[in-house]
């Protein structure tokens, strides 16, 4: 497995860079500050086309593109591209790795600058990058956001953890974004789900292999843990229905039990999710980035009261739910749409009826699809774009 990582190749990603940095929640600063991105589509001249997509847990910037290590299609391939609802003919779209992450921009696994740099001392940050929260991953979108030079955004996009930036966003920089879509997410990351992330921290924490998280000392990395922990969690992406319909209990190359080392083809499939994840994701980043989903609590940061972090906002919603997503469920959503109205936002909200669970906003979802697609075109005839 470590053989397997070490020839990942070396990717040189498209990065903005902040000599000054970035002053964290937690008091800490990170500076310099990378923040790594891609973009399709063009700028228009007036510079107000420009939609954020912000990334969920385990995403990065390659959206609406091949993988560089895996080679696998962009993540939202099916949203993002010319004549889809992110419709890069007409759009500008923006999509940056989140501060923490392992693509390119700040984070564990990135090199910690030193006070007196020597040649041949660099390291990575590892367990020394300090703790972060989904608000320092906006703000830090933020920074690269002005770098482009776009005054304003058409829109902020956004599933899962990229909701809840989606939602930092409009509660942070309300003057910013003309239209927001928080898709699965909530305002707050619930206690089961904080639990889930708890299993998988624990995996991977258990694994010898971690080594108190300097694993990069002699090329180690903790695979196992971090399998089991991408195991889990791939467990809460999913819905019984789609589990069943996709491998109920069929056996993988056998058409009976023999009780000879059978395996169940869910059981193959989740261990090729957990093998694969290891290759293109550091263990350091999992630990930080569910962290900072769990702090998540957009009522906590306003003295308790939800619709007082949209008060007086001109932003335009669009929320969308699933019917089967479990992780975070419609009820979830419904709260956000009343705090949103009680705060007298325009908004919109959708629930598609599915059995594909909470990975169904990565999906082929048409109901879905149009939801967005019309959204996003009347924000954009509303501002004349």
């Amino acid at each position: 497995m470590t053989e397997a990582l070490a020839r990942s190749p070396q990717i040189d990603h498209q990065r903005a860079t902040f000599p000054d940095g970035l002053a964290l929640d937690s008091g800490a600063v990170i500076a310099p500050l990378s923040v790594a991105y891609r973009s399709y589509g063009k700028l228009n001249a007036q510079r107000s086309n420009a939609i954020l997509v912000c990334h969920a847990l385990t995403g990065d910037q390659y959206v609406a593109e091949p993988h560089p290590i895996t080679g696998k299609p962009g993540w939202w391939e099916a949203v993002v591209g010319p004549g889809k609802p992110v419709d890069t003919d007409r759009f500008f779209v923006i999509c940056a790795n989140v501060l923490g992450g392992c693509m390119g921009s700040s984070g564990p696994a990135e090199p910690m600058p030193q006070a007196a740099p020597t040649p041949g001392a660099s390291r990575p940050y590892g367990t020394d990058f300090p703790s972060i929260t989904i608000r320092d991953m906006v703000r830090a979108q933020k920074l690269l956001v002005d770098h482009l030079g776009i005054p304003r955004l058409l829109a902020v996009v956004g599933g899962s953890m990229g909701g809840m930036q989606v939602l930092e966003w409009a509660a942070t920089y309300p003057e910013m974004v003309v239209a927001a879509a928080p898709i699965a997410c909530a305002a707050y990351h619930s206690a089961q789900n904080i639990a889930f992330h708890e299993v998988g921290r624990a995996a991977i924490h258990g694994d010898p292999d971690w080594v108190g998280g300097r694993y990069w000392e002699d090329g180690r990395i903790p695979a196992k843990g971090l399998s089991v922990a991408r195991m889990v969690a791939h467990i809460t992406y999913l819905s019984e229905a789609a589990l069943g319909r996709k491998f109920g209990r069929r056996l993988r190359g056998a058409s009976a039990l023999t009780f000879l080392e059978d395996v169940f083809e869910v059981e193959s499939y989740l261990r090729h999710q957990g093998s694969t994840f290891v290759t293109r994701f550091d263990a350091n980043s999992y630990l930080t980035i569910t962290r900072a989903m769990d702090y998540f609590d957009m009522a906590s940061e306003h003295g308790g009261d939800l619709p007082a972090a949209f008060r007086g906002t001109s932003t335009r919603f669009l929320v969308a739910s699933f019917s089967s997503d479990w992780l975070f469920p419609t009820e979830e959503s419904r709260a956000l749409v009343r705090a949103l109205n009680a705060a007298a936002a325009n908004t919109s909200f959708v629930e598609i009826a599915t059995d594909k669970g909470h990975d169904a906003f990565l999906l082929d979802e048409p109901v879905f699809h149009r939801a967005l697609g019309g959204f996003l075109r009347g924000a954009a005839e509303r501002v004349g774009v």
